[in-house]
């Protein structure tokens, strides 16, 4: 199966949950997003990487990523290879003496990691065909990891009104996702999409 590379794009805190974050993973080659709830530990792990921070004392990260590079092991890639109930399931490829192992990772554990070793990030198509959205780089989200270093966790000031998704159409949950991805609450844009994706398959 074809491996599709991605990005850490953007850092994005929910504005209708408190400490709710995603991260939105962007394909290389396309404008698909793909949006992951995390908590805000690793929200905060991921962002002290991706703006080059120096924690007085290592976070559980750094630690780990320093054990790997003492011990001559190298993070060649993070592959998120299964999308299970709404859960995405990742896996380390780390290289030692050159045999390639594959370590089993929470997702979020694993793009912490990716950012800190540099490595590449990959997924399947039917990964990003299933929980993937198709954004326009005309709507302000950040193109580029450079982008996401400047601002790393953008929050806006304003959220669409907190609407009762069971008692709308189809029509009316895709018009409130396209108002809701206009906010960046990425968080709440997964929920809309699941329920989206729910009724199709229920048809």
């Amino acid at each position: 199966m074809k491996k599709i590379e991605l990005e850490i794009v953007a850092l994005s805190h929910s504005i209708t949950q408190t400490h709710s974050y995603a991260v939105v993973l962007g394909e290389v080659s396309g404008l698909r997003r793909l949006p992951i709830v995390i908590g805000g530990f690793e929200a905060q792990a991921i962002a002290v990487a991706l703006e080059r921070m120096q924690p007085s004392r290592p976070l559980t990260h750094d630690l780990f990523a320093n054990f790997m590079t003492t011990y001559g092991i190298d993070l060649t890639e993070v592959i998120i290879y299964k999308l299970e109930e709404g859960i995405f399931f990742a896996k380390l490829v780390c290289l030692h003496d050159g045999e390639t192992t594959e370590i089993d990772s929470r997702t979020s554990d694993a793009l912490a990691m990716a950012v800190r070793s540099n490595c590449k990030i990959y997924t399947y198509e039917n990964i990003l065909e299933t929980a993937g959205l198709y954004l326009d780089q005309a709507e302000g989200i950040p193109a580029t990891s450079e982008d996401v270093k400047s601002s790393a966790i953008p929050v806006s000031g304003k959220s669409v009104p907190d609407t009762d998704m069971k008692n709308m159409n189809l029509d009316e949950l895709n018009k409130l996702l396209q108002q809701v991805l206009e906010q960046e609450d990425y968080v709440r844009a997964i929920n809309i999409r699941d329920e989206i994706n729910s009724r199709k398959k229920n048809k």
